[in-house]
């Protein structure tokens, strides 16, 4: 995970508090995506505001790895901390995660501020506390892929269903109900506000989150091999990405780990390679070659895909979900495209759209300039700047609520003369 340096002039913070709680799930060297990054960046941000934040989380397992950025941190952690195998498996407890969570005491903090993609968002804060939640999805094997996640569980097959089935119920009247305790609400995409509104019914801002653009080269020569990236697990659709490539013959080139890789191996054709995990640097080094990046999955807001633009590389993604926030598409009337959109989630829409990539030589009008400045406009220093604006703003709010003197008592209906 690379640190987050954002270059500004010196911060004012005199309308912010200075006791501030920053809540995640967790901090495990097994989660590195794009939650971790984002709560690595709110960190940054506050320190850089002369705020460094009491941190909290479910379990905690970093604070004492040397090379993890949380190292010599104080982290206040829940009861799962002390489970057996509840710091390395912390999901197995999944039905015990709504009550871990509330367990943790945040009463000292005026502010608080939770990353939450699954219970980071129940803490408990009193009414002269703010709650800001940065909300990277609703709990998704609770609402829209339940039914996904029922088919591919291994508790299921084993005849747990019904007993998952009640559990997941249960997780969604409390997910929907510790949603109304947050004061503000921030999702990553408008894809995660829609969902926001669908199942808590309420409103949420949207600030996307930081991408590390400044990392990628974009001026290198490229290659005509097409490049998919990403953890291979069933929601992904990479399943879709290998199917169309064996129907074209094109090169495709899938970096990543996960339980799907044995099934992919064996679907793969002869112009389609599954290299696994590579390093950082690796990955770089062929989204910068690459002819364009192909992503297939329904992502509430996906950072690979701003990755391969900073890197020069067009987008041929799914037309649903955070990609519609990130992806200019070519097919509009769109100036400086950075992609291409399908419209289904199938084998045929997808190689629909690489044909026709192929037949108008998309690579050459989608210029690698436009991809780089489009990707710009997620680098880190926008996140902060809007983030600290949304915090100021809410903070602001929170004050004139609580003031003392911000009312006249003998205005109350039952105390009038």
């Amino acid at each position: 995970m690379f640190p987050f340096v954002v270059h500004r002039a010196p911060a004012v913070a005199d309308d912010l508090p200075q006791r501030i709680a920053l809540v995640h799930e967790w901090f495990s060297p097994r989660s590195t995506g794009g939650a971790e990054l984002v709560v690595e960046a709110i960190d940054a941000l506050l320190t850089d505001l002369q705020r460094t934040p009491q941190l909290a989380a479910l379990v905690d397992s970093e604070s004492k790895r040397a090379n993890s950025w949380l190292f010599g941190r104080s982290v206040q952690t829940s009861p799962i901390q002390h489970f057996p195998y509840g710091r390395s498996h912390v999901q197995q407890y999944l039905p015990l995660l709504p009550v871990a969570i509330e367990q943790i005491d945040l009463g000292a903090a005026e502010l608080v501020i939770s990353s939450s993609h699954l219970v980071a968002k129940g803490v408990l804060t009193g009414p002269d506390q703010l709650h800001v939640s940065y909300v990277h999805t609703p709990v998704r094997y609770a609402w829209d892929q339940m039914h996904a996640y029922l088919r591919r569980s291994a508790l299921v097959r084993a005849g747990l269903g019904p007993l998952i089935r009640w559990q997941l119920h249960a997780l969604r009247q409390w997910d929907q109900l510790s949603a109304q305790r947050v004061d503000h609400l921030i999702a990553n995409s408008r894809f995660t506000a829609r969902r926001i509104r669908q199942y808590w019914r309420r409103d949420a801002e949207v600030i996307h989150p930081p991408v590390e653009v400044e990392r990628f080269r974009w001026t290198d020569p490229r290659d005509d091999v097409y490049l998919c990236v990403g953890r291979l697990v069933p929601y992904k659709r990479v399943d879709l990405v290998v199917e169309a490539f064996n129907r074209l013959g094109l090169p495709l080139v899938v970096i990543g780990e996960g339980p799907e890789r044995s099934r992919l191996e064996a679907l793969a054709g002869p112009t389609v390679r599954l290299l696994g995990r590579q390093s950082q640097e690796q990955v770089e080094a062929w989204m910068s070659r690459c002819r364009a990046f192909v992503y297939a999955g329904l992502e509430d807001f996906g950072i690979a895909p701003v990755e391969a633009m900073a890197a020069g590389a067009p987008v041929i993604g799914f037309g649903r979900g955070g990609l519609l926030d990130t992806v200019r598409c070519a097919s509009g009337v769109v100036d400086q495209p950075t992609g291409l959109l399908f419209g289904d989630q199938t084998v045929t829409s997808l190689v629909q759209a690489l044909e026709w990539f192929e037949e108008q030589r998309l690579w050459l009008t989608i210029r690698p300039e436009f991809c780089r400045h489009w990707a710009e406009r997620f680098r880190p220093e926008a996140f902060a700047s809007r983030f600290e604006a949304a915090l100021r703003q809410a903070w602001s709010a929170h004050q004139r609520g609580c003031a003392v003197g911000a009312s006249d008592p003998a205005e109350m209906p039952g105390l009038r003369l």
